[in-house]
């Protein structure tokens, strides 16, 4: 299945015009960033944070000195700075890793006027926001193939950087082969267009260790309804064929009723793996959807 907008007879490959701008995350990045946080910063309260000092090697924080602490654990490089004496503290290793992967393919450039938002600009705000607040509850957070677990402070800039450097990642559908850890989460966010076999053979080789995971699906409204009338054209948003399919109103119903057994069938593929699946539609605020995968991942990480 091919996402489809009812277009002009001389729009040309209008998905991919949309990612490529948005791809120039260059200049889209930085509103992008600041609109993740302000989300992140409505979830803190729903967030319990599991993260405490402890054996480890990541970096946490630097803390004032205790009297009686040896004195082998001062960071005489930071006190230096100023009058007090602190303590380089190193993260927990009880922090479990949590993987996303946003879907950066034509599809999700689309926009239509009844939207807040671009799919995949929705897309990049929710996949930066849930990052940044897992980080400040405590765990670890990476980008399926392109960086490792962290749990940085930094975490929001250190993410949008490398989808910025990820020219590739604009013609994949599908989240890269990975084998992440028993008890790891992965999160996708796509529109999850792509047949419905190949996304279960991708979940099924992410879940083959043991991790669990989450289908955020992100919709443009006129997706959900089909609301044309007259005569009309479909184009492919990733190059397919055009189809002229006539009075737009009399095929909607068939439009609506093939979108409903493709979310049945994802629901059928995630439920087999244990995994969850949440729809989000982009006329709605991000933090619903925020709240809500936060919600699923602290229920299911214990």
């Amino acid at each position: 299945m091919v996402a489809t907008q009812a277009l002009a007879a001389d729009a040309r490959r209008p998905g991919r015009r949309e990612t490529e701008g948005a791809s120039a995350l260059a200049a889209k990045m930085p509103r992008l960033v600041l609109e993740a946080r302000r989300v992140s910063s409505l979830l803190a309260h729903g967030l319990h944070g599991r993260r405490r000092a402890g054996p480890g090697e990541s970096f946490w924080q630097f803390r004032p000195f205790v009297t009686g602490e040896a004195a082998s654990r001062v960071d005489w490089r930071r006190s230096a700075r100023d009058d007090r004496l602190y303590v380089r503290e190193r993260e927990w290793e009880a922090a479990h890793n949590i993987w996303f992967w946003i879907d950066r393919s034509a599809s999700m450039g689309f926009a239509s006027d009844l939207a807040g938002a671009s799919k995949i600009e929705r897309a990049l705000v929710l996949g930066l926001a849930l990052a940044d607040a897992f980080v400040d509850g405590g765990e670890r957070v990476g980008l399926l193939g392109l960086t490792r677990a962290r749990a940085s402070r930094g975490v929001v800039e250190t993410l949008a950087q490398a989808l910025v450097a990820d020219r590739g990642g604009l013609d994949r559908d599908l989240p890269p082969p990975a084998h992440p850890a028993r008890f790891d989460e992965v999160v996708l966010i796509s529109d999850f267009l792509t047949p419905p076999d190949q996304i279960a053979a991708s979940l099924a080789g992410l879940a083959g260790a043991g991790s669990r995971g989450h289908l955020l699906m992100v919709v443009d409204p006129i997706e959900e309804t089909f609301p044309f009338t007259g005569q009309a054209v479909l184009h492919g948003l990733e190059g397919g064929p055009s189809l002229d399919i006539g009075d737009a109103g009399s095929w909607g119903g068939r439009y609506r009723a093939r979108i409903a057994a493709h979310r049945e069938r994802l629901q059928e593929i995630a439920r087999g793996q244990g995994w969850t699946l949440t729809l989000h539609r982009t006329d709605r605020p991000a933090s619903e959807a925020a709240l809500r995968l936060a919600t699923l991942v602290i229920a299911r990480g214990g």
